[in-house]
């Protein structure tokens, strides 16, 4: 429900912005929110064999 409520927030900010001529402004607050958020890599996935074996 918080992550509903604060993307409401920020499109009406974002539309208020373009209302008042400030649309670089109100292009980077819709950006953000459609950026995803980075996440580090804790576990690796095995290679797998992509060659015959034996030759």
């Amino acid at each position: 429900m918080k992550k509903l409520l604060k993307k409401m927030e920020d499109v009406y900010a974002a539309a208020a912005f373009a209302e008042a001529g400030e649309h670089d402004t109100a292009r980077e607050i819709v950006r953000e929110e459609k950026r995803p958020e980075k996440r580090d890599r804790i576990t690796k996935r095995p290679r797998t064999q992509l060659r015959a074996q034996g030759k």
